[in-house]
């Protein structure tokens, strides 16, 4: 039998707390709880490397800033540009450095595990943190045969609650929000 790694467990579960605490901006959990000690601190000197690499883009910003990037990421996943901009609007009101009090990060709010499985390692990249929530809800509309609705409260709330029909009502508030800026935005051409 292995080592008892509970009280190890402990610490490194109370560290990842403090590190979201004090550094929300800044946190992004890379290693499973279980990392040794010396990963753990490897992984934090690496996201403060990564928190003082200057940005051409960050804080609040706006559509024209980022419509090449919107552009491109519709094109390549078949997603309505103006679907993404409201999603955009919606979850982080056009701020690069959005830390949501889950924990989502950036522009399109990508939860840190949701961010890695998408291949996203800073989410506070404007263009990896759109590519990421645009491949996602692209993913989510297909699991879902085209129903924006779906998909969005899939986004929001998360597939497993969608596919259980127990969607919150946060959630409907958030597809409404959604869904009522991007009839806009499509009115507006």
């Amino acid at each position: 039998m292995g080592p008892n790694l509970t009280n190890v467990t402990r610490v490194l579960t109370r560290m990842d707390e403090i590190n979201r605490q004090f550094s929300p901006n800044n946190y992004q959990q890379t290693q499973p709880l279980n990392s040794r000690f010396v990963d753990v601190l490897n992984d934090t000197q690496r996201i403060q490397r990564t928190a003082r690499r200057t940005s051409n883009i960050s804080g609040k910003t706006n559509y024209d800033e980022l419509k090449d990037v919107i552009q491109e990421c519709a094109e390549k996943y078949n997603v309505d540009q103006e679907l993404i901009r409201a999603m955009i609007q919606v979850e982080s009101g056009w701020t690069t450095d959005a830390v949501s009090n889950k924990g989502a990060q950036g522009l399109m709010q990508l939860m840190p595990r949701t961010a890695a499985m998408l291949g996203v390692e800073d989410p506070f990249d404007p263009a990896q943190n759109i590519e990421g929530g645009v491949r996602y809800i692209s993913d989510l509309t297909d699991k879902y045969r085209g129903d924006i609705e779906k998909a969005l409260a899939a986004y929001n709330a998360g597939p497993a609650r969608v596919d259980s029909g127990n969607i919150p009502e946060v959630s409907k508030r958030y597809v409404r929000n959604i869904m009522s800026i991007y009839r806009r935005l499509r009115e507006a051409g």
